[in-house]
């Protein structure tokens, strides 16, 4: 949990729900707060079992996982090619468009080549770095004026940033499991943008669980998710987030490999509405927990 990215602090509370959650099921589990000496504090407490509640860069690429993998602990989530996939925008929108699975058009700029950033690509569009969560670092650009200062911020975090068109229509996070999509969520900001603050901030989006959506189109969403899963090469528990435009046509925006695992999050909302609460949730997620090379031990 924590982590040195700049997600930490929703990592951390993650860290401590799942954690609560855990002892209560009667596991003896310790906290691991992330640094740069990962390595050496995961060795020291030689666990048996890694729940990653680590979120971003460190946290969501493989780099975690590549570090248990060497260490021999199986871990909760993606393994290391699957994180590393699902993190990066760029590589995942690529594998998603080989796997015919529909995703908003997309153009990527680089920040060297400054004279192809003079207008957007698309209007309206979304700027966003390739490998930040939490809606850190994005823009809608609605007007020329909001052009700039949204390429200024996205390439904060990134030399290479992803503008997408901009898609009108209903938020959708469908949770996924091995085999099975579960309920979907519907999320509606209030202020019309899922931005960090509609993410974290009481009161500030409503959720609606599942969704009302008919049955058609809730079989072509969860089998598309099922998809993504596949395609992205991801593992455990994983969410799923797509946007349904006005003509009931989905198209996905991203995978997230360790999704938000608080009792109020998305995931956790979804199985809540499949018959698991909270900490059966949290410990059929550790039942998951495997290596890349489960076979290839010393």
């Amino acid at each position: 949990m924590g982590g040195i990215s700049s997600e930490r602090e929703i990592s951390l509370q993650t860290g401590k729900a799942v954690l609560k959650a855990l002892k209560q099921k009667g596991f003896n589990a310790m906290d691991i707060d992330i640094d740069r000496n990962a390595a050496e504090s995961i060795k020291k407490a030689t666990p048996d079992i890694a729940f990653i509640a680590l979120h971003g860069t460190f946290g969501e690429d493989g780099a975690i996982q590549g570090i248990l993998e060497y260490a021999g602990i199986p871990y909760t989530g993606s393994g290391v090619l699957g994180s590393s996939l699902a993190f990066d925008k760029l590589i995942s929108k690529a594998v998603l468009e080989n796997k015919n699975i529909p995703t908003p058009e997309y153009k990527v700029l680089d920040k060297q080549n400054l004279d192809s950033l003079s207008a957007p690509p698309f209007m309206p569009c979304v700027v966003k770095p390739p490998n930040q969560g939490s809606s850190i670092g994005i823009g809608i650009v609605k007007k020329i004026e909001q052009w700039e200062p949204a390429l200024e911020e996205a390439f904060k975090y990134s030399d290479e940033i992803l503008v997408e068109r901009f898609i009108e229509g209903k938020l959708l996070a469908i949770g996924v499991k091995p085999g099975k999509s579960l309920p979907i969520v519907h999320i509606e900001p209030k202020s019309g943008f899922y931005d960090y603050e509609a993410k974290y901030t009481a009161g500030k989006t409503e959720y609606h669980c599942p969704a009302d959506l008919d049955d058609e189109t809730t079989k072509i969403c969860s089998q598309i998710s099922l998809n993504t899963y596949r395609a992205l090469n991801a593992r455990g528990f994983a969410r799923v987030d797509v946007i349904l435009d006005e003509k009931n046509t989905p198209y996905v925006l991203e995978l997230n490999t360790i999704p938000g695992m608080t009792p109020t999050s998305l995931l956790p909302m979804a199985a809540k509405k499949d018959g698991l609460d909270f900490d059966d949730l949290v410990q059929e997620i550790v039942s998951t927990a495997k290596l890349d090379n489960q076979g290839n031990q010393l």
